[in-house]
């Protein structure tokens, strides 16, 4: 992953500083002693897919601290076993322990709690300054102030917010923040699948309009079998058995950050019977005349330069499981893409819906923290 957006304070001596003066944060002192590097607190609301990955990135960035998780109902041994196994993305790395209410990982203890309430689990206390909102409940700015309550700084949401809720997707209006908002959405991985393909189609060639597929891996809101769903009658039938229609807010969320095309784009989605792994198809007119070829040469020289880690390229014959674990993201496909004509293109990215996604929400986690430390100082 390794977005660095690590906040540095050279000083001329490292124990100039103790580390219980700043709360919700660590120093690390660099090998000859003359630097420290500000760590962010981070803590983690919710125990499900996102919030057990998002952990898994925390515990290896060597920018973030993961000091607390409150998991709901699940015990300490059976949130390491969640943990430490996972059908796809295999078993976690380091050790894997727990000591009463403390999960171990790597020797590294972290508090865990199950309170329904966030505001009780005292998360300025245990050094999470910075928490993810992996529940899918505290969605408003409203509800989220629980978790400020309970100690927190700032609250980062691993989904869309439900009401007016900033919303960031990094590598393309990340420059938004200002540390005026308390709470911050990163969007769906759907708008971080498709936004910086967008983005960087829009800027080079401009976009008239346009729509966008996702052919998106099954999710834990499906069914196992046929059930009931009153909102959505075909979303409640077997998602391992079927090829399911469905809408998506994905194209209206990215023109929330890219608002020049508010109007000019939309899109719907096909839930299907993979685990992991999406893709999107984005068909537009283009207002700029160009080749195929161009487009693919413009996305590659972004994928290499100002764009690299958020924005990917491949030109080799790839399927979905090849994109398993990938950390960035959105991956275009140049071999996937069709021109109908030079203004009217169909170009098509991957996205590990999952781990890819959750590398975002700890990336914007650590920006967040980052401006407010510049901020401050």
């Amino acid at each position: 992953m390794k977005l660095s957006i690590a906040f540095l304070a050279t000083i001329s001596s490292a124990a100039a500083f103790s580390t219980s003066s700043f709360s919700g944060s660590a120093l690390k002192a660099s090998s000859n002693g003359s630097s420290l590097q500000m760590v962010t607190g981070t803590g983690i609301n919710g125990f499900g897919r996102i919030g057990r990955l998002v952990a898994r990135i925390l515990m290896e960035d060597d920018d973030a601290d993961l000091n607390a998780i409150n998991a709901g109902s699940a015990t300490p041994d059976y949130m390491a076993y969640q943990y430490k196994f996972d059908t796809i993305h295999g078993k976690a790395k380091g050790t894997v322990e727990v000591d009463g209410d403390f999960l171990v990982l790597n020797g590294r203890k972290i508090m865990t709690s199950r309170c329904r309430d966030p505001a009780e689990v005292g998360w300025g206390a245990l050094g999470a300054d910075y928490v993810c909102e992996s529940t899918g409940v505290f969605l408003t700015k409203e509800k989220a102030q629980a978790i400020l309550d309970g100690g927190a700084k700032k609250v980062v949401y691993s989904a869309p917010g439900k009401d007016d809720t900033q919303t960031i997707v990094m590598g393309v209006n990340e420059n938004e923040y200002d540390g005026s908002e308390n709470f911050v959405s990163c969007a769906s991985c759907t708008t971080n699948g498709l936004a910086p393909m967008v983005k960087a189609i829009n800027d080079e060639f401009g976009i008239e309009e346009a729509l966008m597929t996702t052919v998106h891996a099954m999710t834990a809101t499906q069914a196992v079998v046929d059930s009931s769903s009153r909102k959505d009658w075909r979303g409640g039938r077997a998602a391992s058995g079927n090829i399911i229609p469905s809408s998506t807010g994905a194209a209206k969320a990215c023109t929330k950050v890219i608002p020049s095309l508010q109007g000019k784009l939309t899109g719907m989605a096909f839930r299907v019977p993979t685990i992991d792994v999406s893709v999107v198809d984005l068909t537009c007119r283009l207002k700029k005349a160009t080749t195929y070829e161009d487009i693919c040469a413009h996305v590659k020289a972004l994928s290499e330069g100002e764009m690299k880690g958020i924005l990917g390229y491949s030109d080799e014959p790839c399927v979905s499981t090849d994109f398993e674990s990938d950390p960035r993201s959105s991956i275009f496909d140049a071999d996937a893409g069709i021109m109908l004509n030079p203004n009217f293109v169909k170009l098509v990215a991957w996205y590990d819906n999952e781990w890819g996604y959750s590398c975002r929400v700890v990336d914007l986690m650590k920006h967040v923290a980052a401006v407010d430390a510049k901020i401050a100082a």
